[in-house]
């Protein structure tokens, strides 16, 4: 089954979205998300310059190999953007596999491991009381799992909270550049645990809650945080510190015993391996979309069940849909699945351009049993909404010092 054509859609039905096509010899024909939030065009240029020439004829079933041919054969292994490209192409592949043999792609992996998908929602605000007030709601509306963000008083765009009610992308005027917010480590560490405190006063422990730092501390001061939140009980701290260096994640390890989760900007196995063989996480957090596809994070999750390390991918809302029914499909069947995050249901613009299902029932997602991902793309309701350009935001001490977005 050669490979005929690949088309590459960027569009902005409320967020950038790049979506790969891939067409068949015979018509079929499988998608892939590559969205790069804020390098959307890099990845739009890999694929179209450096990767459809090299694919063109080549057996669609090979997804392995061409895989393989894709990172290795490129001699410039890793990275954001090549792997996100990367992983486009064996999405949809994926898609196509599953399209012939007219089974989900979750099939193809060996089944089902459970009912539904555990996720977590977003409960965010600009006041605790905001906060509590969102997480009630959830907790009604049948979330199991919630993650708590607050803005620090009197600190400009704290992460995960939205200026004005806007998000960053909305932020940035007729001429778009990265929009700036400030942080404090000393307001945000006296902060925090009130937040959780009150949340556990108010709704008790059978909602499980986590946060995310987005790696603005030092091992040391997140150690005194997870410390500080204990007695709270999380699901998990996301993102304590940055990881480039792994090692950072073994102190805190050392000093507290709330779990730790990382890995959204993972590219690859190699990312996670010290990680997880020394079992200094608890949750890996690496996209489809952002670790090279399903073929790369099959085994990820393969590795990561042997240090009893789950999985628990990213699914911020700069994820295409594609990415979110490729995750559905990974998450039927890992075996060491933990939850997936899940930013809500899309709007009418994005529901307009991307045909697919989920319900959710009691704290799980469930989908439509159909071939592939179960899901479709509108070329024509696409070209409605055109690539506008936009970055994520920059962040910077009250001195003015750049630190962690």
């Amino acid at each position: 089954m050669k490979i005929k054509d690949i088309k590459v859609f960027v569009c902005c039905p409320g967020r950038n979205f790049v979506t790969v096509k891939i067409i068949t010899e015979d018509g079929t024909y499988g998608l892939g998300d590559a969205t790069l939030n804020g390098r959307e065009m890099a990845v739009v240029a890999y694929l179209e310059e450096h990767i459809a020439p090299c694919l063109i004829g080549k057996d669609a079933h090979q997804i392995e190999d061409i895989w393989q041919y894709l990172y290795k054969g490129a001699y410039w292994q890793n990275g954001a953007v090549s792997t996100a490209a990367i992983a486009a192409i064996d999405m949809a592949l994926w898609d196509i596999k599953g399209k012939l043999a007219n089974m989900p792609v979750y099939q193809l992996l060996g089944g089902k491991s459970r009912k539904g998908v555990t996720v977590y929602g977003h409960a965010n605000g600009e006041t605790i009381e905001e906060v509590l007030k969102n997480l009630g709601t959830m907790i009604n509306e049948g979330y199991k799992a919630v993650r708590l963000q607050c803005a620090l008083p009197d600190t400009k765009g704290t992460y995960g909270t939205m200026e004005g009610k806007k998000n960053y992308y909305e932020l940035q005027g007729n001429r778009p550049l990265p929009p700036e917010q400030e942080w404090s480590t000393t307001k945000y560490m006296n902060f925090i645990p009130e937040l959780f405190k009150q949340a556990r006063e108010k709704f008790g422990y059978a909602i499980a809650l986590c946060h995310d730092v987005h790696s603005r501390l030092t091992p040391i001061e997140a150690s005194r945080l997870c410390k500080l939140l204990e007695p709270y009980k999380l699901l998990f701290i996301e993102d304590a510190v940055t990881t480039e260096n792994a090692e950072g994640y073994k102190v805190i390890r050392e000093h507290t015993d709330t779990p730790l989760a990382t890995g959204e900007k993972f590219n690859t196995l190699w990312d996670a391996k010290e990680m997880i063989q020394n079992q200094w996480i608890d949750y890996v957090r690496t996209a489809v979309t952002h670790g090279g596809g399903l073929t790369p994070l099959k085994k990820l999750a393969d590795f990561a069940s042997l240090y009893h390390v789950r999985m628990a991918p990213h699914g911020a809302p700069d994820l295409s849909p594609v990415c979110l029914m490729a995750h559905m499909h990974f998450n039927l069947w890992a075996p060491n699945f933990g939850v997936q995050e899940f930013v809500g249901f899309g709007t009418p613009e994005l529901n307009e351009v991307f045909q697919y299902k989920v319900e959710l029932k009691d704290g799980l997602l469930y989908m439509d049993d159909k071939p592939g991902w179960g899901i479709d793309f509108d070329e024509e309701a696409a070209k409605k909404y055109p690539y506008k350009r936009s970055y994520l935001p920059v962040n910077r001490l009250e001195d003015g010092t750049l630190w962690n977005w």
